[in-house]
């Protein structure tokens, strides 16, 4: 009777799979800190002049805490993660998730900071900063295994130039760290 209880337990918290890799953006928190301290810096020096010369009154406050939030609303870095056939990026107020097995194109945007532009088979498509992927080389991994999965379906029509100037210079990166570690430079 013992050794049946035993087996229903062993049951009931056994896993029937292992749970997926789920790879995070590891610089996040620190962007996110970055960018509330801009913020606050913004505020404090507002707030600082107009008290130093007699002008600040609760509607000039109030203003300059809305410029403080306003700075920190152009700041918020998305959060970026990835795992088996996927990748999402969160913002403040949304969520884009990709099917990075099923990518029909990748398009590198160039303009004031670069952007890589991933969209899927079902035209759901996601935004994200290269520098993500160099400074996130579990990220790196995860996309390209993906996308060279969606290269070998057919479904990834367009974008193996950008993916593979995403990994020249990812590799280029990560060959001048590992110079700049061992004093070769």
């Amino acid at each position: 009777m013992g050794r049946r209880n035993d087996a229903r337990h062993d049951a009931v918290h056994t896993p029937a799979e292992p749970p997926a890799e789920v790879t995070h953006d590891r610089r996040w928190a620190g962007d996110l800190r970055s960018s509330i301290r801009c913020a606050a810096v913004l505020l404090t020096l507002l707030l600082l002049i107009d008290w130093g010369e007699g002008t600040l009154t609760a509607l000039r406050g109030a203003l300059w805490a809305g410029l403080g939030v306003l700075l920190f609303l152009v700041l918020y870095p998305p959060r970026v993660t990835a795992g088996e056939g996927w990748l999402a990026s969160r913002g403040l107020l949304r969520k884009r998730r990709v099917r990075t097995d099923l990518l029909v194109s990748v398009r590198c945007l160039d303009g004031v900071s670069q952007r890589l532009l991933l969209r899927d088979t079902s035209g759901v498509r996601v935004e994200i900063n290269p520098q993500v992927l160099m400074n996130n080389p579990e990220l790196w991994r995860r996309l390209d295994e993906d996308a060279q999965k969606s290269a070998a379906s057919g479904s990834l029509t367009c974008g193996a130039t950008a993916l593979r100037k995403v990994s020249e210079r990812i590799d280029r990166e990560t060959a001048l760290t590992v110079f700049k570690v061992s004093g070769l430079e």
